[in-house]
């Protein structure tokens, strides 16, 4: 497969870094990988075991998850202090919300079934029409007066908590882990002048923090604007909307995104699309030049 011929690829991806290079270069392109980010787990779990305490106690209505890793490292968080098959329980007799496969996979494998599960791509507006459109036929699912949990991953989302504050839900956020710069900031840095340059042809982000990272590091090194530059005149990826509107808020508009919100998707439609996408939009720049 010969699909980005030669191109150069930038991925900021972490923990599957060695993985994206792999398909990059499949797909006939010049991987170039650095991390962004890196997991950490939050120094105090006081929030998770708060949750799980009142999960124990009936406290909650409903619980939502966001992620596979926050579902599992919530659940390895509450064993430190409960038992196991009392969690599994207390999740069994509230209604569980999963936003996308990778919770389900993980409630499935406690034996929980989500009530909802979110359709792709799997954002806070999927994740509220799924809630509206279950709370107009099923009382139990209603959200005015109902006590939910929202496992979160990262950092907070303000616009789903702010769905759910509107619907008349009381809402407990429930942070299990969050994402910190690499400790090592030497590659990120290199590729922060290597897109400042011009010398990137495509740029695949595969979650939000990836473009909040590059560019409070891209400010740091007072090159921001000549790398936002880089990324105007280079091909840019976005793994879905969540991921693209944060590239909105920095002046940057993502040229493609996958018809599934997942990294195999996101290297194969755009080895396919970037050749002729960077033909147009290079051709646009020098003719406005």
């Amino acid at each position: 497969m010969s699909g980005f011929a030669g191109l150069r690829v930038l991925a900021l991806e972490s923990r599957r870094g060695p993985e994206l290079a792999k398909l990059i270069a499949t797909y006939g392109g010049e991987p170039v990988v650095a991390r962004a980010m890196r997991e950490v787990p939050l120094e105090s779990n006081k929030e998770a075991l708060a949750f799980a305490a009142g999960l124990l106690a009936g406290e909650f209505d409903m619980v939502i998850f966001l992620t596979g890793v926050g579902a599992r490292a919530l659940l390895n968080v509450v064993e430190t202090a409960y038992k196991r098959d009392e969690y599994i329980a207390s999740l069994q007799r509230v209604k569980v919300v999963a936003r996308g496969p990778k919770p389900v996979a993980v409630l499935r494998e406690l034996g929980v079934t989500p009530a909802i599960t979110v359709p792709e791509p799997n954002t806070w507006r999927e994740l509220l029409l799924g809630l509206d459109e279950a709370g107009a036929t099923r009382e139990e699912l209603r959200l005015r007066g109902a006590r939910v949990a929202v496992q979160e991953y990262g950092v907070p989302n303000p616009e789903l908590l702010a769905g759910l504050f509107e619907r008349g839900a009381q809402v407990t956020r429930v942070p299990v882990y969050q994402w910190a710069l690499p400790e090592d900031l030497a590659p990120l840095h290199a590729v922060i002048r290597t897109l400042a340059a011009g010398e990137i042809d495509v740029v695949l982000f595969t979650t939000s923090v990836q473009v909040a990272h590059l560019f409070q590091i891209a400010a740091e090194m007072k090159l921001e604007q000549p790398m936002r530059l880089g990324l105007s005149r280079a091909i840019v990826g976005s793994i879905g909307p969540t991921t693209s509107e944060e590239l909105q808020k920095r002046g940057i508009r993502a040229d493609l995104e996958p018809s599934h919100p997942k990294m195999g998707f996101l290297v194969k439609e755009a080895a396919e699309r970037s050749a002729e996408l960077l033909r147009r939009k290079r051709q646009g720049i020098a003719s406005a030049d």
